[in-house]
């Protein structure tokens, strides 16, 4: 109940487009903006193409929150603020964000299917799907360590935020006792924990995945 009234608020918050033409990836644009591609067959034998547009340093005004474009043969067709949800022919193109990228590009049919979207072969996720299919086995490497360093930095967070806790003797200590943290990492540590985790974030949103422990607390 609530999945599906909140699919039908998304849909009801696309906007139409401005007919605009959709302008080619350039490199410098790597973590500032995704492009994903989706071809549809029409009944009479003619293809079209969809192309999702996030630029992930652009706002709406008035919500604060990511905007996705939705372009229909180059051309811009419909645009609206994330988690969107944009109907397309035979079924809808769903579209979530994190703090890191997409963790959501996909088409889902009529019938329940889901299909992701194709990334724009210049965009940074685009060169990592094509790194994943010309190395796979290193690519899988790559994408298991990224999980261990999330793991490893969720279990660093929940052991400070523990001895934080029960530090005031009045506080909370005073019904579980005090906590002291078995690691203790300096400030210089700590920033680098941050940036390696968040590189790990960064490469699991460049493949979509996404999970709310892992990729949500360093967010």
């Amino acid at each position: 109940m609530f999945k599906e009234w909140r699919h039908r608020r998304a849909v009801q918050r696309v906007k139409p487009g401005d007919g605009r033409a959709l302008k080619r990836f350039r490199w410098w644009q790597s973590l500032t903006r995704a492009l994903f591609h989706l071809r549809l067959m029409n009944d009479d034998g003619r293809q079209t193409v969809y192309s999702v547009d996030v630029r992930h340093q652009k706002h709406s005004s008035s919500s604060g929150k990511v905007i996705a474009h939705l372009f229909l043969d180059g051309r811009h067709h419909a645009e609206s603020t994330v988690p969107a949800v944009f109907p397309v022919q035979g079924g809808t193109v769903e579209v979530r964000a994190s703090g890191f990228g997409l963790k959501r590009c996909h088409y889902v049919t009529a019938e329940g299917a889901e299909f992701q979207l194709i990334p724009d072969p210049a965009s940074a996720e685009g060169r990592r799907a094509r790194f994943d299919r010309s190395h796979p086995a290193l690519s899988r490497c790559i994408g298991f360590l990224s999980v261990i360093v999330l793991v490893v930095g969720v279990v660093l967070l929940v052991l400070q935020l523990a001895e934080q806790i029960t530090r005031d003797p009045d506080g909370f200590a005073q019904y579980v006792g005090t906590f002291t943290s078995p690691i203790q990492l300096s400030a210089w540590s700590n920033t680098v924990v941050g940036l390696v985790t968040v590189a790990a974030s960064t490469e699991r949103a460049l493949r979509l995945r996404y999970n709310w422990l892992l990729d949500g607390g360093v967010g």
